[in-house]
């Protein structure tokens, strides 16, 4: 069995440690802050950008291109490695399809090499807990071909579930409308999220008050998680670490999942969520 890696990008939230401990190649995505590159390698870093995004300072972020998977995965092909590159949704970024034009022109360069692009439709740590459990697939022996067939089996079942505390910056990406905005803000109204089977943001409910929404989050696992007990669930967050463990500690009475592991959300998908993002991830029976 050829040697194979697993890549993704920083869009999944994954943090260093577990990217090193499992042997994963991140491509990195850009970032700004109030118009100058930021770049979050530290929790303390993550919680600069959010104080930032407070002070309602301009956000950008951009895609990988073609030219950065192509030096990527030519590092990696030169080595006689495989790679299986597991990308953040095409729905809400160009980055898979930059992916794509890579991996056709080096397949005439590398014809004895496989390269995989697929299109996770998962984004922050929803992406990384399709990865975390490729990866854990890999570790355990599985073939590059083995692990495609399972990430395709399981992304109809990842399901994103989150809310934000600011409706700002879903209006700002066009998410809502500034009247939706105003009137949310005053009333504490708390949209309820997910990812859809195609990989897009959709809005599907909202709460009143921000306990109301967390509930929902938590509501929405207990209504189609599957074996829940045998899980690792994640949770990721826009600098509001009491809120994570709160649902954490939720889904720890009502389930007692096998884990939890709990991240930051990044500046790629924290541009455009606001701080006190919170999101939950797990497997079940549809998104």
């Amino acid at each position: 069995m050829n040697e194979y890696v697993i890549m993704t990008d920083t869009s999944c939230d994954i943090k260093s440690d577990m990217a090193q401990e499992y042997g994963l190649e991140m491509m990195k995505l850009g970032s700004e802050l109030d118009g100058k590159p930021f770049d979050a390698q530290t929790s303390e870093d993550i919680k600069l950008f959010y104080r930032g995004l407070r002070e309602k300072k301009d956000s950008k972020t951009y895609a990988a291109n073609a030219d950065m998977f192509l030096n990527a995965f030519k590092r990696i092909l030169k080595q006689g490695k495989d790679i299986l590159y597991l990308a953040f949704s095409s729905a809400l970024s160009g980055t898979y399809n930059a992916a794509v034009v890579a991996s056709h022109e080096l397949s005439e360069e590398y014809p004895e090499r496989k390269i995989y692009v697929f299109d996770t439709k998962c984004a922050s740590y929803g992406e990384g807990l399709l990865v975390y459990l490729a990866a854990l697939k890999k570790e355990a022996g599985a073939s590059i071909d083995e692990v495609f067939a399972y990430v395709e089996e399981i992304r109809p079942h990842l399901c994103h579930w989150f809310t934000v505390d600011d409706l700002f910056f879903l209006k700002r990406g066009g998410r809502v409308s500034a009247a939706t905005a105003v009137v949310g803000s005053m009333l504490s109204i708390k949209p309820v999220l997910h990812v859809d089977d195609e990989g897009r943001l959709i809005n599907v409910g909202k709460a009143r008050g921000r306990r109301n929404a967390i509930n929902e989050l938590f509501q929405h696992m207990k209504n189609t998680a599957i074996a829940p007990s045998e899980q690792t669930v994640f949770i990721s967050h826009g600098d509001c670490i009491e809120d994570a463990e709160l649902l954490a500690e939720m889904i720890r009475k009502e389930f007692s999942p096998k884990e939890i592991k709990i991240s930051e959300i990044g500046p790629v998908i924290g541009a455009h969520s606001g701080p006190g993002t919170l999101a939950l991830f797990f497997l079940g029976t549809e998104r």
